[in-house]
C-alpha cells in the first residue's frame, strides 16, 4: 500500500510543542489559555502552533463564548498515522536489505 507523504502535515506535527498539544487535546480538546497552562510556553505561542495544527486540518475549532474551544480531527490524525506507518514500512524494507548486503560481504570476507 503505497501512502502520499504530506510534508505540510509532517512539518506540523514536527514541532515538539505541537505534539504534546495534541496529546492534550485528545484527552478532551482545550482552549489556548488551558493549552498555555499545561504547556511551557504562552497563551500566544500557542495560539500560533495551533493556527500551524488548524492550516494542516488536524485541529479543529467550535467557538464557546469568548473562547474558540480546539478539538483533534480524528480523520486527519488516522491519516498522519497511515503515512507513518508507511514510511516505517519503507525503512524496515530499506534496512533489511542493508543488512542483506552487510551480510553478503561478511560472508565472502569469511569464505
Amino acid at each position: 500500500m503505497s501512502v502520499t507523504i504530506d510534508d505540510e502535515l509532517w512539518s506540523a506535527v514536527g514541532d515538539p510543542i505541537r505534539r504534546r498539544m495534541l496529546d492534550l487535546l485528545l484527552a478532551g480538546g482545550g482552549t489556548a489559555t488551558t493549552l498555555s497552562e499545561q504547556l511551557p510556553v504562552t497563551r500566544q505561542a500557542v495560539a500560533k502552533h495551533l493556527g500551524v495544527l488548524g492550516r494542516v486540518g488536524l485541529v479543529h475549532v467550535t467557538p464557546s463564548g469568548r473562547e474558540r474551544l480546539y478539538e483533534v480531527d480524528e480523520a486527519q490524525l488516522a491519516r498522519a498515522v497511515a503515512q507513518l506507518s508507511s514510511v516505517g514500512a519503507t525503512w524496515d524494507a530499506r534496512l533489511r536489505r542493508i543488512k542483506q548486503i552487510a551480510e553478503a560481504i561478511q560472508r565472502s570476507r569469511e569464505g
